[in-house]
C-alpha cells in the first residue's frame, strides 16, 4: 500500500481530490465508487471547486456508492441519497442515470443487492473506489465479523458505528441498525482505492490497518491485498504508527 500522511484534514481533502481529478481526466467515464460521513466533505468540496474552474467534467463519470441506511426514504435528511444530492451531485454536471446508490427501502433486498453487483460488473468494475474508516475498522458498512461477506448485503451495525452516527440524529434511538453495502469482494475489485481518514478518533483504527495483519475483527486490513491502495491520513490519525515500521511494508510519502 501506499500511505501519504497529510498535515491536516484539508490538505488529505486536497491530495484525495486531486487523485480523482486524474482519475477522470485520464477516463472520462470513468465508474467512481463513493463514500459517505464527514470525511469525504472536505473532497467533494475540492471536486465541486475543481469542476466550477473547468478542471474537470463529470458528465460521462458513473458512480456507485457503498451503502445506505435500511428504512430511510431517499429524501430522509439523513439518507445517504439525500447526503450524495446535497454534497456533490446537485453541484457538478453529473447525469442522473448515471448515479446509483443502494435503496433503503425495499420489498426485496435480496434481488436489490444482487442487481447492484451486477450493475457495477456491467460496467466493468470500479475504476476508483473511494473509502472512508470506521472507528472500529469498517469499510462500507463492512463490521468487524467471523466472516467476510464479499457481495452487496443487508448487515446490522456495530454498536460502535451507532454511537459513531449518532451525532447526525436527533437521538441515538433514531439511528439505523441495518445497512445496506457492498460486500469486501466488491471493493476489492476496484482497479484502485483511496482510504481516508482524519483525526486522532481514527488513529486507533489506521494502527491495526497497517500493522500487517489480516483479520475480519479489522476489515480495512483486507486492503493490504489490493495491488493499488493507497491510504491518505492526517498527522492525528498517523499519531499511533510507527512511521519507520510501516516503511517496511509500504511506500510512505510524508506531506508534513
Amino acid at each position: 500500500m501506499k500511505v501519504i500522511i497529510t498535515n491536516d484534514y484539508d490538505e488529505m481533502s486536497k491530495t484525495a481530490a486531486e487523485i480523482i481529478k486524474e482519475q477522470i481526466n485520464k477516463k472520462a467515464n470513468s465508474v467512481l465508487g463513493l463514500a459517505t460521513g464527514s470525511t469525504p466533505l472536505g473532497t467533494y468540496r475540492e471536486l465541486i471547486k475543481m469542476y466550477k474552474n473547468g478542471e474537470v467534467d463529470f458528465s460521462y463519470v458513473i458512480t456507485f456508492n457503498l451503502d445506505e441506511y435500511v428504512g430511510l426514504p431517499d429524501d430522509h435528511p439523513q439518507s445517504y441519497h439525500y447526503f450524495m444530492y446535497e454534497n456533490l451531485f446537485n453541484h457538478i454536471n453529473i447525469k442522473k442515470e448515471n448515479i446509483h446508490i443502494p435503496k433503503g427501502i425495499s420489498d426485496d433486498f435480496d434481488r436489490d443487492c444482487k442487481l447492484y453487483d451486477e450493475a457495477i460488473e456491467k460496467f466493468g468494475e470500479i475504476d476508483l473506489q473511494l473509502l472512508g474508516l470506521g472507528v472500529n475498522g469498517h469499510i462500507g458498512f463492512n463490521e468487524p465479523d467471523d466472516y467476510i461477506n464479499t457481495k452487496t448485503h443487508i448487515v446490522d451495525l456495530a454498536e460502535e458505528t451507532i454511537n459513531a452516527n449518532k451525532r447526525f440524529f436527533k437521538s441515538i434511538d433514531e439511528v439505523p441498525r441495518k445497512a445496506v453495502t457492498m460486500g469486501l469482494g466488491t471493493i476489492m475489485k476496484s482497479k484502485k482505492i483511496l482510504l481516508l481518514a482524519s483525526g486522532k478518533n481514527k488513529a486507533k483504527a489506521i494502527k491495526e490497518t497497517l500493522n500487517g495483519y489480516l483479520t475480519t475483527d479489522v476489515p480495512s486490513t483486507v486492503l493490504s491485498l489490493h495491488p493499488d491502495a493507497t491510504i491518505i491520513i492526517d498527522k492525528d490519525a498517523a499519531s499511533l504508527i510507527d512511521v519507520e515500521k510501516v516503511k517496511e511494508n509500504d511506500d510512505v510519502v510524508l506531506k508534513l
